[in-house]
């Protein structure tokens, strides 16, 4: 497990892409990486555009990168208070099984919702990790040759305005929160990462192992 700070977007991308080749050459063994990322929006393969409420140039003079990203899903946002992980995770031989890779996904903020004595569900219908009908946690991940890469996103104490300008993961009548709205408190970062670290642990039965830098 790696805790690699607040990076932009495109070098997260770029990290991954060469995990994934060095796990898929069996080099290196799993890896979790966890990180928060500068403010932006990104669009998964099955995005629409018109989930995206204003033109990506508008974006940008407010701050906001904009990237089409190759991982599931539509359109969501990534800013600092969110805890991003990306599990770069060899699933064979016995966990190729997309649909319960994100199940479990699914799990491990489920137990985190838990730990803050919320209980969080799933939806029948959807992808995530929700506090009524509200998103806590969302989900977009790509597998190649059975080795994961992109994966979950944990509203800690995430700037919750910014999804105003979307249409979050093309999820219409529906909204998102965060752990400090829900605590009604602030909520440090550290401790959120160390639970979501021990409860990616235990669903997918590996031993945490941390690493640090970059």
């Amino acid at each position: 497990m790696r805790r690699l700070g607040r990076l932009a977007y495109a070098r997260g991308l770029e990290l991954q892409e060469s995990l994934v080749a060095e796990r898929q050459a069996g080099r290196i063994p799993d890896q979790l990486l966890l990180l928060e990322h500068d403010p932006v929006f990104t669009l998964g393969r099955n995005a629409r555009r018109e989930n995206v409420l204003f033109p990506a140039e508008a974006l940008r003079e407010r701050g906001f990168e904009v990237f089409e990203s190759g991982r599931g899903g539509d359109v969501t946002y990534h800013g600092p208070g969110q805890l991003v992980g990306y599990p770069i995770l060899d699933l064979s031989p016995d966990r190729r099984d997309v649909h319960r890779y994100v199940r479990d996904l699914e799990e491990v903020m489920i137990r985190t919702c838990a730990d803050y004595g919320l209980l969080a569900t799933r939806v029948a219908g959807l992808t995530g990790t929700w506090l009524g009908d509200e998103k806590i946690g969302a989900i977009g991940v790509r597998i190649a040759r059975w080795v994961t890469s992109h994966g979950f996103a944990f509203n800690a104490s995430t700037d919750l305005s910014a999804f105003d300008l979307i249409v979050p993961c093309g999820i219409r009548g529906r909204g998102v929160t965060s752990l400090e709205r829900r605590l009604g408190h602030a909520v440090p970062l550290t401790p959120v990462m160390d639970r979501l670290a021990a409860n990616f642990a235990a669903v997918f039965e590996r031993e945490a192992v941390e690493e640090r830098g970059r």
